[in-house]
């Protein structure tokens, strides 16, 4: 392997919440893999969470289409690769956000207020200060690129007080030192958009039955390996429900102890990328989501991210890659010497010897 040091692609900079699912330290090395690639305009953000990725895509010109079934990522995507206001408009309006008093609302009441034997993921007082913010959004009834803007500024701050370890189906016992912190929304770090992006929340596979693209990117949930857990334990909509209600503002009915939307109760998978359980002929549900996603894909290149820790072998993804077209590069990452180098594709992971490892397998279809 050799060192990684494209400085170049380092210092593209990105926004994000604590977030399972991030891909920020291996943005430049997707990014130098794209560079590569030529006649490459239009690029695909298959499953864009908190679109740390997109962001990078449109930061270095190309058109992005961004696209996850998540409401807050949808916001997040409105807010930098959409959204035309000046920093100035949107600082006034924060600041006026800021000096509002808080007030026990409905967040108070299901998310801040202590009680015996129940764990809470904010503090009284940023819960008050949420109520407030929020329906003070609704109140004065922004344009949606707007309304944007100022709800990423919100989840961000929110993102920066909670007492979690980064999602929502459990709370500290404790209280963190960082929700001790008054909440206090900033400006997002939005950026001169210089090419055309589109936005986009549905289904992955509607999506590419209806548009091309030079370059796809994806990185599906792939759910857990445990086969006894629930698939909504690890949803992405279970994983940040409150993100959810607090964009929505719709007072859902919850459950549970973290007071969960009750839709995203354990029943099914909410995507079926995120499917633990096997066909009648023994395959992973997921990885024949996968193959299918491959297979109809309108793209020349298509890059597919995975991590050692998944479900699929070495075979079973050289299968579904040769199936619909010629693998022309494997990339393997070390996070901890921050190197990129070829993997050979053996019969075992180069590397794998228990450690986390991230796979990028570059494609160019038939």
């Amino acid at each position: 392997m050799s060192e990684f040091n494209n400085s170049i692609f380092q210092n593209i900079k990105t926004e994000g919440i604590k977030y399972a699912g991030s891909k920020l330290k291996i943005i430049p090395h997707i990014l130098e893999i794209l560079s590569d690639l030529e006649n490459v305009q239009t690029v695909l953000d298959g499953f864009s969470g908190s679109t740390r990725v997109s962001q990078a895509f449109a930061k270095t010109g190309f058109h992005t289409v961004s696209n996850d079934i998540a409401v807050w990522s949808e916001v997040f995507a409105t807010c930098y690769l959409k959204s035309n206001g000046l920093d100035k408009y949107y600082q006034e309006i924060i600041d006026h956000l800021n000096n509002l008093k808080g007030y026990d609302g409905w967040f108070t009441e299901r998310y801040g207020v202590e009680k015996i034997n129940q764990k809470n993921p904010f503090q009284q007082k940023n819960t008050q200060k949420l109520d407030a913010i929020r329906d003070e959004i609704d109140k004065l009834n922004f344009s949606w690129g707007d309304k944007c803007v100022l709800l990423t500024s919100l989840i961000y701050a929110l993102d920066s007080v909670d007492n979690t370890l980064g999602h929502y189906v459990a709370y500290l016992s404790k209280w963190s030192p960082r929700s001790f912190n008054d909440l206090k929304l900033k400006l997002p770090k939005r950026f001169e958009i210089t090419s055309q992006n589109t936005v986009l929340r549905g289904d992955i596979f509607d999506t590419i039955s209806n548009h091309e693209f030079d370059f796809a990117y994806f990185d599906p949930p792939y759910g857990s390996n445990n086969e006894k857990m629930p698939p909504s334990r690890v949803r992405y909509a279970s994983y940040y429900h409150i993100w959810t209600t607090v964009i929505l503002n719709d007072k859902p009915e919850i459950f549970g102890k973290a007071n969960r939307r009750e839709d995203t109760r354990d029943k099914v998978a909410g995507s079926v990328f995120e499917e633990f359980r096997k066909t009648d002929q023994g395959h992973f549900v997921a990885m024949e989501a996968l193959r299918t996603l491959i297979q109809h894909t309108r793209s020349r290149y298509i890059l597919l991210s995975y991590s050692s820790g998944g479900r699929a072998t070495r075979q079973e993804l050289n299968d579904i890659v040769s199936e619909s077209g010629k693998l022309l590069k494997v990339v393997e990452i070390d996070y901890k010497k921050n190197v990129m180098g070829q993997m050979r594709w053996t019969n075992e992971w180069t590397n794998s010897d228990g450690k986390y490892h991230e796979y990028l397998f570059l494609m160019e279809k038939k």
